[in-house]
């Protein structure tokens, strides 16, 4: 693995400040685990014709890329979920038949979304295949309107389905599933949901989340931070967070090829003589490795601090985007207003910095679309599907789960 911990002091709101930001990413050249991967596929009356299609061509190649170690298994579901496809090891045979399987699929009525997980994790579960990580990969792009349905049911589920050893992802299509949903979902399992706002944009998303399926080296990476002089600490990035000991934790999930994991932390001082001990953990290849890394001081004006500066930049602009729009969604313009402020001044920071890794330029297109949603204090069904979109970009920064940026398609408020 190759792991950085860059400190850099400056001064706060509330008196000195130091910022940590860690780094965690598996080596090119890491040998990965199988995988078993349920792909549970809506095909409910809204995704009649295209969105179907394309699903169908995105599950495709989840099949071409798996390795002949890898297990695949197929559960469509509208009203009703099926396991059409158990999970079966990808030799020729299997991976045709699911192939076809794919290619047979046509859209029925209702979305029993709730039930579709958790049967597909349920078939995850019965079998056991030394070595191989289990998973789920939800793909919808509708409201549950079969069997449960509160925010609270899925926050239980996606706590359940986490804690029974496997990680569940998501893609959401369109306009009319709920970001919330796939939020409670995939955050216990620390992946986060990916957003696309029509058919056209499934096969960039499924090809980037096939990577990070296909790419894991290592699971259950968790850090530790140990502060000495402080007299707060808290972790930016939203994983799962606790106190152990002397130390803040924080868990990161899996560890991908390509897919670095950053945490960044910020700490009151107490004092002018401080330290942060940080020690990672994760699992590979069944053994859990613990390693201590060294923490490099680094100013505020060097690259490594632009860099750091720049990550809590994006952070608190996708926060403020997302708020922007959760409050136009109430009805409330002076708040989305407010919010608008906050992410704009956000982002002409993010451009002043100038860091190649953190560019500006991803987040162009949606603040424009925001900006002109709120002058004309726009309603109804386009708002819905840019809340969306910037519910997916909070949800996937937040957890930084860093990926290549992907084109923003540009969607006119009319």
């Amino acid at each position: 693995m190759k792991l950085t911990a860059w400190a850099m002091e400056r001064d706060g709101e509330r008196g000195r400040d130091v910022h940590l930001l860690v780094t965690v990413e598996a080596e090119e050249d890491a040998p990965r685990a199988p995988v078993a991967v349920n792909l549970v596929l809506d095909r409910s009356a809204s995704m009649r014709g295209a969105p179907l299609a394309a699903a169908v061509e995105a599950a495709q190649l989840l099949v071409e890329r798996a390795g002949p170690r890898d297990y695949l298994g197929l559960l469509p579901f509208d009203g009703v979920p099926e396991q059409l496809v158990p999970l079966r090891i990808m030799e020729s045979s299997a991976r045709g038949a699911l192939s076809e399987s794919l290619s047979m699929l046509r859209a029925g009525e209702g979305t029993a979304l709730h039930e579709a997980v958790e049967s597909g994790a349920s078939a995850v579960r019965r079998l056991f295949i030394p070595g191989a990580r289990p998973k789920l990969l939800v793909l919808t792009d509708g409201e549950p309107s079969v069997g449960p349905r509160s925010l609270a049911d899925f926050r239980t589920l996606g706590s359940k389905v986490a804690e029974s050893g496997m990680t569940l992802h998501a893609l959401g299509l369109g306009r009319h599933y709920l970001p919330e949903i796939l939020e409670a979902l995939t955050g216990p399992s620390g992946t986060g949901f990916t957003h696309v706002d029509d058919p056209e944009g499934l096969p960039v998303a499924a090809a980037a989340l096939v990577a990070e399926l296909f790419g894991e080296v290592g699971t259950d990476a968790r850090l530790y931070v140990r502060p000495t002089g402080f007299t707060e600490l808290q972790c930016r990035h939203r994983y799962a967070a606790r106190v152990e000991g002397d130390s803040l934790s924080a868990g990161l999930g899996s560890l991908s090829h390509a897919f670095p994991r950053r945490a960044l932390f910020t700490g009151r001082l107490e004092s002018a003589d401080w330290s942060l001990g940080v020690t990672t953990t994760w699992t590979e290849n069944g053994d859990t490795r613990r390693v201590s890394v060294p923490v490099q001081r680094v100013l505020p004006d060097s690259p490594e601090g632009r860099f750091i500066r720049a990550v809590g930049v994006e952070l608190d602009l996708v926060a403020a985007e997302s708020a922007a729009w959760k409050a136009l969604m109430r009805r409330n313009p002076i708040a989305a207003g407010q919010a608008l402020a906050q992410a704009e001044e956000a982002l002409r920071e993010l451009v002043k910095l100038a860091v190649d890794a953190v560019p500006a330029k991803r987040h162009v297109d949606r603040l424009a679309d925001l900006k002109l949603a709120v002058e004309r204090r726009t309603q109804g069904d386009l708002p819905a599907l840019l809340v969306r979109r910037a519910r997916a970009a909070d949800a996937r920064t937040g957890l930084s789960i860093i990926q290549p940026a992907v084109p923003v398609r540009k969607v006119e408020n009319n």
